[in-house]
């Protein structure tokens, strides 16, 4: 099979100032105490790619600029707006207040499979992801309205954080382009 790969240049990209100025997707992404700054930076790069409306970097997850997140998002730490927040469960409490359907990616009692799960026409979603030990803090499960688990059929009971990061976020946006 002969198939030349694409340039750059061909590939039709926004820039990040068009990158804002698209209909929001409805989804943002919360990083519970998230340690390495590499996957902060993979999750930017994700959250660009699936056109995610925002990112929140809440407790000890690292902010822009770093060059460590820069290494990874490629610059889209500058596409995706992004806020700083000191406490998780207070952002995941805020956002609730503002109408977003949160939801921990984490395996848990009552967690639905993410193949299963169907986001609601024009529904707002928050997706929360946890620190690469302890996943996503239990008090901000608690909170939440429903738990995500992405299948797992090996001897290891979790994923890097940015890995399930790109999981879900290609899981949500597939469902709404079979919505649309």
């Amino acid at each position: 099979m002969k198939d030349r790969k694409l340039l750059n240049v061909e590939l039709d990209r926004v820039d990040a100032r068009e990158y804002r100025e698209l209909p929001p997707s409805g989804v943002v992404v919360v990083l519970d105490n998230v340690r390495s700054a590499h996957n902060v930076g993979s999750a930017f790069r994700s959250s660009d790619a699936f056109k995610i409306d925002k990112v929140y970097l809440c407790g000890i997850t690292a902010a822009p600029p770093s060059a460590e997140i820069h290494k990874s998002a490629l610059g889209a730490e500058d596409s995706v707006p992004w806020e700083h927040c000191a406490d998780t469960l207070e952002t995941v409490r805020r956002l609730r207040a503002d109408g977003y359907t949160v939801l921990s990616v984490e395996q848990t009692e009552n967690s639905v499979k993410l193949q299963e799960f169907q986001p609601a026409a024009g529904g707002r979603y928050a997706l929360v992801f946890g620190n690469e030990v302890d996943g996503v803090q239990q008090e901000v499960v608690d909170e939440s309205d429903a738990a995500l688990e992405i299948p797992q059929f090996g001897t290891k009971h979790s994923l890097n954080v940015s890995v399930s990061v790109g999981i879900v976020l290609w899981q949500v946006t597939k469902c709404q382009w079979h919505r649309g």
